[in-house]
């Protein structure tokens, strides 16, 4: 699969298409669950440039934990409570949609 970045009417949006000529198989990301205060969902599909967590580290509200990249455009995602990371589920380089889970607090 191949995500596709466009504008309409300004708008931008993206779409998923699979690609005949590609071999590799399209990988599934695990989805935050809205109501878990313990998920940190992607905001937005985009490719993870930077991460600034660890699992086991302490965190404290509006810490950077990562930062996602879309049409150019980078977009900070911070704790948004004091916390310790479980997990951290992003990868440089990885793309991810919205809703997917990125990091897991304890």
């Amino acid at each position: 699969y191949r995500r596709v970045f466009f504008q309409i009417n300004g708008q931008p949006s993206s779409v998923l298409i699979r690609d005949a000529n590609s071999s590799s198989a399209h990988i599934e990301n695990e989805q935050a669950d809205s109501g878990n205060p313990k998920h940190v969902g992607a905001p937005m599909p985009g490719v993870i440039s930077t991460i600034a967590v660890e699992a086991g580290q302490p965190v404290k509200r509006g810490d950077t934990l990562l930062t996602m990249e879309a049409m150019k455009m980078e977009t900070s995602i911070t704790a948004e409570r004091d916390a310790t990371i479980k997990r951290v589920l992003a990868k440089i380089g990885s793309q991810f949609d919205v809703k997917d889970l990125l990091v897991e607090f304890e």
